[in-house]
């Protein structure tokens, strides 16, 4: 079964505060898009790899493959406006031959090899998709112009991470069938697939998949990173 990673690292990071895109942040020594562009390289679960990169830093994401020694990109591409546009633009780069396609996002570098695992495994039993999720602690409250509309029972409810694992045709027709509102409008690919009929697993997440968004995660994680390796 070959399997594709769709490695999406096009976002610009604003909140960072920083002068590049976020993919291109210093994490340590290298950019942050280094640590899970190494570890899809190194897993036994990812046979090729398509790096999306922002506009105008293809090269060095690039660059920074053949720095790394990563052997499994076998291309790079450049990303659009929205993070579905990036997807496709990924996924486009995937041969037909293809059976599964993971999606994961280079704002969650920590990736655990167990992730992977997981998610591409859980296909096997015939599922259109399989996403990495975490139970909900807290109370959640549905709020409306300041004022509380609704608690809203969270034994249903997860937060839903990357890497996300999709039988490839599946994933390929929901980025082309649905309207460009409907895919604009998804905040991840199980969103497109759910839309287009498709069945989603959940398979347990890991408190390291954390996303980058502020400065105070990129600390957390070079603290992570400090510790015994994951």
């Amino acid at each position: 079964m070959s399997v594709w990673a769709v490695l999406v690292a096009a976002g610009r990071g604003e909140r960072l505060g920083e002068d590049r895109p976020k993919a291109f942040v210093r994490l340590g020594d290298l950019p942050l898009l280094a640590e899970s562009l190494r570890r899809l390289d190194e897993s036994g679960w990812v046979d090729e790899i398509v790096l999306v990169a922002p506009p105008e830093w293809e090269e060095p994401a690039i660059l920074l493959a053949e720095e790394l020694g990563v052997s499994k990109v076998s291309a790079c591409v450049t990303g659009g406006e929205t993070r579905a546009e990036s997807v496709r633009a990924g996924v486009a780069e995937v041969p037909e031959a293809a059976a599964v396609i993971v999606v994961h996002d280079a704002a969650r570098p920590l990736l655990p090899d167990e992730v992977l695992e997981r998610v591409v495994g859980a296909l096997a039993e015939g599922f259109d998709g399989a996403i990495p999720a975490l139970p909900i602690a807290d109370t959640v409250k549905r709020v409306r112009e300041g004022v509380v509309v609704e608690t809203v029972a969270r034994a249903e409810l997860v937060t839903v991470q990357t890497p996300q694992a999709f039988v490839a045709p599946v994933l390929r027709a929901a980025l082309t069938t649905l309207s460009v509102e409907s895919t604009q409008s998804a905040t991840d690919c199980a969103a497109l697939v759910e839309r287009n009929g498709g069945r989603v697993t959940v398979v347990p997440g890991d408190e390291r998949l954390l996303k980058v968004t502020r400065r105070a995660d990129l600390e957390r994680i070079a603290g992570w990173l400090a510790a015994p390796r994951t």
